[in-house]
């Protein structure tokens, strides 16, 4: 199959503004990683430039092989213990008011890294209590204990992705299951309840996906009832893009006023934010999904 031509609504400009350097520059300095490098975002430049970035947490590189995803995969390095400081210190340099961090999957740990989401929220709060903490977590194999030390951590927005339809998660999400995800936001919203008297405010869920694998509009509407039936507050919907020729192929560019439908449609199904458009990703403008 030869390789689709971006239309015109996908193309961004190459980051020039002296704050994307900047904030290249920090990041390298405290050695940190960064999903928006390491799984090459379109919207780099916007967010760099103002200077924000979704931090990755325990390396870069995954135990997983997603077929979709530009992040490298093989062996993994042990946890860096000081990662977590490092990370509240960019905090505190870029004077971050809205914190995003992630990671790759970490199957090689007993608690897919937990503990490590965890103490990293600990440690941005302590530096710079005013910042808000937002985490993007892997599946943790459905344990239940891995999603309750993420709670009870102080992270106000708890997201997992569900990436994509059901029917596409053999092709494009081997590693996954569509019914695990949907338990694990289900259950961050159940124990959310349980550790309300240590929270400073009631916990958000959010969840992602990718259009343009060659989903049905019937599945993706679907998928955003699914979604609501466990209490999901936040959604993301963008466009799939491939990262190289060794990914999945983009089957279908899905239009901006196509985007735009799915926004009305998910906020008539109660979702408190919706953010839909061809080059949204989990992280785009989250610092204005919570007001």
């Amino acid at each position: 199959m030869s390789e689709r031509k971006h239309p015109d609504w996908i193309k961004v400009k190459a980051p020039t503004a002296p704050d994307y350097f900047r904030t290249r520059e920090l990041l390298a300095a405290l050695r940190l990683h960064t999903v928006c490098q390491e799984a090459n975002c379109p919207n780099i430049g916007e967010c760099f430039s103002h200077r924000t970035a979704t931090f990755m947490l325990m390396g870069d590189v995954c135990t997983r092989n997603c077929p979709y995803c530009a992040v490298a995969h093989g062996k993994v390095r042990p946890l860096d213990p000081d990662e977590p400081r490092r990370i509240a210190e960019a905090v505190v340099r870029l004077e971050l008011e809205h914190v995003v961090v992630t990671s790759v999957d970490r199957d090689d740990l007993g608690d897919g890294g937990a503990a490590h989401f965890a103490a990293t929220a600990r440690a941005i709060k302590q530096l710079s209590p005013g910042s808000r903490v937002e985490v993007l977590v892997p599946d943790f194999k459905g344990s239940y204990s891995s999603i309750d030390a993420v709670v009870e951590a102080p992270v106000a927005i708890f997201n997992h992705n569900v990436e994509t339809v059901p029917s596409l998660y053999r092709k494009a999400r081997p590693g996954g299951n569509y019914r695990r995800s949907l338990d694990v936001l289900a259950h961050a919203k159940e124990a959310s309840h349980e550790f309300a008297n240590c929270r400073e405010a009631a916990l958000l869920t959010k969840a992602g996906m990718m259009l343009g694998l060659g989903e049905e509009r019937a599945e993706v509407d679907e998928v955003l009832r699914d979604l609501r039936s466990v209490g999901c507050d936040i959604l993301t919907l963008g466009q799939y893009l491939r990262p190289s020729r060794d990914h999945l192929p983009v089957e279908r560019y899905v239009t901006p006023d196509e985007f735009a439908e799915l926004k009305v449609a998910a906020l008539a199904l109660g979702f408190r934010h919706v953010e839909s458009g061809p080059l949204v990703r989990s992280s785009y403008h989250a610092w204005q999904q919570v007001n």
